[in-house]
This record gives C-alpha cells, structure tokens and sequence, in this order.
C-alpha cells in the first residue's frame, strides 16, 4: 500500500483531524464508522499496517481490537486520539510497535497530552528540558546534557522525554542527539509557555526571539505531571538544560 502508518476515524466529525494527521504523517487514511460493517473492515486491514492512529473513544478501539491482539512483537502498533484533540494515549505496541514514540508525535502535532503507560516509561522519574540557538549540532547538545548528568550525578537511563518548545522541533541537532538517546521529544506549545512563564532566571534573548522567559524549564515541567525542578536552568554553548523530578505514586502523594 506504501504506507507503513494509517488513520483511522469512527465519525465524520473527525475527519478533518483525520485528513490533518494523514498529510502530516504521510499516512494512508482508511474510511471510518460506527456500525458493524465498518469494525469489520478495519479487522480486515488491521494487519496490512505497521501502526494506527485510532480516533475516537477508548470503548470503541476496544470493541474493534478484540480478538485481533496476537503478540506484542507483531501486533501493529495503535495510538489512541480523542475527537477533541486533547489526550493521545498508546494504547498497543507501546514499545515494539513504535505507539510510544508515535504519540508524543501526534501530541505534537495537535497540542494535546501524550499518555504513555508501559512500564518502563512509568518508572523513569526525570524530565529533560532544552533550549537551543538555531542550528546547534549533536555535539553542543550532548556536550551540555552530559556536563549536567556528571555535575549532578544522573544518569540517562532515567530519563524518560526530552521536552522543548514546539518551533525548536524540527531543530536537525536535536532531533538527531533524541533518536541517538532513544528519547521521544515533545513539543511545548509557544502559546503554553506565554502563560506559565516559570523561570529561575529569564533570558533577555529568548525574551527578545520567542517572547516568553525561558524554555527549558517550563518545557520540562509543563511535560511533567506534577513535577519539581531538580536541576534548574544551566546554559553552556547555546543549549539550556533543566531537570525535572517527577516521580510515579505514591512518592508524588
């Protein structure tokens, strides 16, 4: 079909969400619908894709998925979107199939809240933040990560999400140093960090370049659930980088 990814969309009021991410994700799109007829043609074509991206309510993946889930090495992966846009969870395949990584792409894209409950991600407790200069190499970007890893003692190992304001996502040096990591990289909003400006210290240039204070604090605990700066702001050859603890319960009650 020469598409590893597709869309699927139960109700016509999601198809323009549906036509958005296909473009976006150079994804094929296959027609949706709630009756009967419709789950059976996506049990019908469920396999013939690497991993979906499912639109609408969670009972409803559930009713089209049973019966289909065989091995979670094989299992296309399945991403879970609500019609509002708002939460994207990874519903199956959270590492093997790829849905992990897939929804913190789609949370990107639509402003909305990946939810990632496989173990291992679960109990990673740390969040990167990073600010960069335009074009900043692999380099500069592993060079500051790792200068605050060694300062503070931390390891990579557990951190879960690198997190960042959205125009910094197509940033080549970045993108490169995360997939190198093996770390999703979630985009922050400009719009969000306009109305949390939490900073230790605020920038003028970034003031003067994005309008808002700082990035990489608010990035990294805006991405958190309830977290706390660990490690705050520590800038070094145009990256900034901040840590944030935020700890599974019951350590968070």
């Amino acid at each position: 079909m020469g598409h590893d990814l597709a869309i699927w969309s139960v109700r016509e009021t999601a198809q323009p969400m549906a036509d958005f991410l296909a473009e976006q994700l150079s994804a094929a799109e296959s027609p949706g619908g709630s009756s009967s007829s419709n789950q059976q043609s996506f049990r019908a074509v469920y396999r013939k894709y690497r991993a979906w991206v499912f639109i609408g309510t969670t009972g409803i993946a559930v009713r089209y998925l049973q019966g289909l889930l065989e091995d979670k090495h094989t299992d296309p992966g399945v991403v879970l979107v609500d019609e509002a846009g708002r939460q994207v969870i990874s519903l199956v395949g959270g590492h093997e199939g790829g849905a992990n990584e897939l929804s913190v792409r789609v949370a990107n894209l639509l402003g909305a809240q990946p939810i990632l409950t496989t173990a291992t991600e679960s109990l990673r407790p740390l969040i990167l933040g990073i600010g960069c200069r335009r074009d900043v190499t692999l380099t500069q970007i592993d060079t500051a990560v790792m200068n605050v890893l060694n300062t503070h003692q931390l390891s990579i190992a557990n951190f879960r999400m690198v997190a960042t304001v959205d125009v910094k996502l197509q940033e080549s040096g970045l993108l490169a140093w995360c997939r190198q990591q093996q770390l999703p990289l979630r985009g922050i909003p400009l719009s969000l960090l306009q109305h949390r400006p939490w900073v230790t210290k605020s920038s003028d240039w970034v003031q003067d370049t994005l309008g808002v204070a700082g990035v990489c604090e608010p990035c990294a605990l805006l991405a958190s659930h309830a977290g706390k700066l660990l490690v705050p702001k520590t800038a070094h050859n145009g990256v900034t980088v901040a840590v944030v603890h935020d700890p599974p319960w019951p350590e968070k009650a």
